[in-house]
Parts: C-alpha cells; structure tokens; sequence
C-alpha cells in the first residue's frame, strides 16, 4: 500500500504510516489517539510586578515607569502554546509545541485523519 501524505511542513509530516517531528518518528500504528492540549502562559509574577511598578510610580515616577512598562512588554508577548499528545501503548507523549493556533489545529486534524484512515 503507497504512503498517503496528509500534512506536510516545517519538518512534520503525517502520513497514514507515520507521524514524523524533527528526528523523531511515531508509527501510526503504535498511536491509539490523539489529545489536543493549550497551556496558557502563567503571568502571576508579572502582573504582582506590575502592580509593584505602579506603587513605585508614586514616589519615582520615571523608574516606576520603566518597570510598567517592561511588565506590560512581557505581558503583551507572551503566548499560549498548544501541543499535541499522542497515547500509545506506551503512555502519553508531548509529541509537538507551538505557538500557532491554525499549524496547531492542521496537525491534529492531519493525524485524526491518518488514524481514521488506517481503519
């Protein structure tokens, strides 16, 4: 039976065989299903620092500035990341982390039709 390529890029690829990221390689077989998981950033310290900032400003208001506005930089770039767990026989593996939402959702959908695929 030929190999059917379901998705393609940035060094993954599914097929109805095989599941490759990087160097590392999953056979479909093995894969019983796969479990889409978000991790959203964790921004308690930076908002406490924040809040720190803003007290700050009161009696310095130039070092309190900075401190704002270094903390709302960081805030503003931090990203949730999305990953793809794949349950074997073996357990559960973090097979795949990234940050985009749309990659993210083709590569899962990609693997759900590999496993549908392979009946």
């Amino acid at each position: 039976m030929e190999e059917q390529v379901f998705f393609e890029r940035e060094g993954v690829k599914v097929t109805n065989a095989r599941f490759v990221v990087g160097a590392q390689t999953f056979a479909m077989s093995n894969i019983t299903s796969v479990n889409p998981a978000t991790e959203p950033p964790s921004r308690f310290v930076l908002i406490l620092v924040l809040i720190v900032g803003v007290l700050i400003a009161f009696t310095s208001p130039i070092f309190g500035g900075i401190v704002v506005a270094i903390c709302a930089l960081f805030l503003y770039l931090q990203k949730t990341k999305f990953h793809v767990m794949l349950h074997t026989a073996g357990g559960e593996t973090k097979a795949l982390t990234t940050n985009e939402l749309d990659y993210f959702n083709q590569v899962v959908g990609a693997l759900n039709q590999a496993i549908v695929h392979r009946g």
